[in-house]
């Protein structure tokens, strides 16, 4: 019975722990269901973790990093990626939009997208900058800076037919690249991607997201107004060019709407520990050892100089 009465009053603590665990900022390290997109740091070839704060997905970036989107396609069919910085098509440079251009990924594929591209032979890095040098804000579009989005589309059953009036798909390409040649990618055999110029998407494809999706955002932004943030926002820079070859193909969106839409926001540690998205670091207290100089494993020490 002693034992049972301890047990109870025990409950109400792990109760609080549980609630106290479900309520911290959750990470991932990629985030999508057609598709596994993640964010890596070039440089170092980690996996940037992914935070879920506020309704949003952000990652810390390092200022003049390279960065890449990677994406994966967890489909046994291919899937249209169609993939935006700071509110840019990567691909055309336009203001971004769900019918324009993307990559198009064959089942299970996974592939580095590293820049943008300048044409069917190079890209320019992405690189993690302030905002002012961000490739959005010198093109007279900083609105959307800080912002990584793509769109993915499913494709049209092949044995399906297609309407006579429906124009064919133009301006396909496919790339060509080795995975080896991207910091952090798997030695193999070269990955091929595509992009395609559809048939314009109806009028619906371009609704705004509701607004229940996007009040969370706007509560951040805020209350990152109100008080000032303690490093320089970041935005993407137009970094080095760099090889990336690309061919044609074709694509049939299954719908003019995406199947998917995977945004993640982006920032400095130092921004995002300010707005409450991560955590800052806290050092544990003090732990007593009952044998401190023999709870190490030692090794022969260097000689003197």
């Amino acid at each position: 019975m002693k034992d049972l009465s301890r047990a109870i009053r025990a409950l109400p603590a792990v109760a609080t722990a549980f609630l106290a665990l479900a309520a911290a900022p959750m990470s991932a390290h990629a985030v999508g269901q057609l598709a596994d997109v993640s964010i890596v740091d070039r440089d170092t070839g980690a996996t940037l973790p992914i935070h879920r704060a506020q309704g949003e997905y952000w990652v810390a970036g390092r200022p003049g990093a390279r960065y890449a989107i990677t994406v994966r396609n967890r489909l046994g069919e291919r899937v249209l990626a169609v993939p935006s910085v700071d509110g840019v098509n990567v691909l055309s440079g336009e203001t971004a939009a769900w019918d324009q251009r993307g990559y198009v990924f064959s089942p299970y594929e996974r592939y580095q997208i590293t820049g943008w591209r300048k044409s069917s032979t190079e890209v320019a890095a992405f690189e993690f900058s302030i905002v002012g040098e961000a490739y959005a804000t010198r093109t007279g579009r900083p609105a959307h800076v800080g912002v990584i989005g793509v769109a993915l589309f499913r494709e049209q059953p092949r044995y399906a037919p297609r309407p006579s009036a429906a124009p064919e798909p133009h301006g396909m390409r496919r790339e060509d690249r080795n995975d080896a040649n991207d910091a952090g990618g798997s030695h193999g055999p070269s990955k091929r991607l595509e992009r395609l110029r559809d048939a314009p998407a109806s009028p619906a494809a371009r609704a705004p997201a509701p607004e229940a999706e996007s009040s969370a955002a706007q509560a951040a932004d805020s209350r990152a107004k109100a008080a000032p943030l303690p490093a320089p926002q970041l935005g993407t820079a137009h970094g080095q060019r760099e090889t990336s070859v690309v061919t044609h193909t074709s694509f049939s969106r299954l719908q003019s709407h995406p199947n998917e839409v995977i945004s993640i926001r982006y920032d400095s540690l130092a921004n995002l520990i300010a707005r409450g998205v991560i955590r800052e670091p806290i050092a544990g207290p003090h732990v007593p050892r009952a044998f401190p100089r023999s709870d190490n494993v030692s090794y022969v020490p260097d000689p003197p100089n």
